[in-house]
């Protein structure tokens, strides 16, 4: 295993040696992102303890590389876009957003999909609020609404998009299918499940995505399980090449796939650090053969 060095001037790594992926063919992102899911409160309810702390941490991700954030009108619920308002706004040219809608919020912990068409479009005129800008980068169907055909909750993110309100459209949690009867619809730029080192039931949706150059944003990217115990092969790996189980997780993503955009979250300025000196970490065949077959 190799490790880059590109280095802010602080000495920090940065996201950079990741690579880049164009969503959509003409929108590049550095391929390690970084999720906005851990900035509200308990339960991804209410603000965070400590709201300057998410501001630095936000504007850490941005000092070290890092130019693709992903969040959803849920968090909090608003609260993680307007978060992002508050700390990059007004952004960077090559700082990319990726929003989504579908998904209602009752109380912590509890996600409730609503995909009725009208619902979609209040969501996505909301987040232009929230998040300031005058179009929504990629605008995600948080999820499929199983009582509203899926052509009718799709389409009307095409519409939005004909309108200009949002560039690029993407799915979460879907199948093969599912993607391919979107694709019927509207151009689908990104697809975003489930996916980690130790649970790859997404698989078949990645090679899919891969084949169509759709960009795959795999959610709880860092879920290594029994894989990083002490005697695990990733602990074991990590313990060998001054790393940790995390990095060597996520290096583990990016090499998996060139269109894998994996968003590590956190709270932490340290932890936010080290999950980016991941992109610098280069797996041997071998390496990645043992810890592919060890899951």
């Amino acid at each position: 295993m190799t490790t880059e060095t590109t280095t802010t001037s602080t000495g920090s790594r940065t996201a950079a040696p990741s690579g880049t992926f164009a969503i959509g063919g003409d929108l590049p992102v550095v391929r390690l992102g970084y999720g906005t899911m851990q900035l509200p409160g308990e339960g991804v309810w209410g603000p965070p303890k400590d709201h300057d702390g998410a501001v630095r941490v936000l504007r850490r991700s941005v000092e070290l590389g890092v130019t693709f954030f992903d969040t959803a009108d849920s968090y909090g619920p608003v609260v993680a876009e307007q978060l992002l308002k508050d700390a990059l706004h007004p952004y960077a040219d090559d700082v990319v957003i990726a929003t989504k809608a579908g998904l209602t919020r009752q109380g912590p912990g509890v996600w409730t999909p609503v995909g009725v068409p009208a619902y979609l479009r209040q969501q996505a005129e909301l987040s232009l609020r929230n998040l300031g800008v005058e179009t929504i980068d990629l605008f995600q169907l948080h999820r499929i609404d199983p009582s509203v055909p899926l052509e009718d909750q799709v389409g009307e993110l095409k519409k939005l998009q004909d309108e200009g309100k949002i560039r690029h459209i993407g799915l979460s949690e879907v199948s093969v299918e599912q993607t391919k009867a979107a694709q019927q619809v509207a151009t689908i730029a990104t697809v975003q499940n489930l996916y980690n080192l130790a649970k790859r039931d997404a698989e078949p949706l990645l090679d899919y995505a891969e084949e169509q150059g759709i960009g795959f944003i795999p959610w709880f990217p860092l879920a290594t399980g029994a894989l990083s115990k002490s005697d695990g092969p990733l602990a074991a790996a990590a313990a060998e090449h001054g790393a940790t189980p995390s990095q060597l997780a996520l290096a583990w993503l990016l090499r998996r796939s060139p269109v894998m955009l994996p968003i590590p979250g956190t709270k932490s300025v340290e932890h936010l650090e080290s999950n980016v000196a991941a992109a610098g970490i280069e797996l041997t065949d071998e390496e990645f053969a043992t810890l592919s077959a060890a899951a």
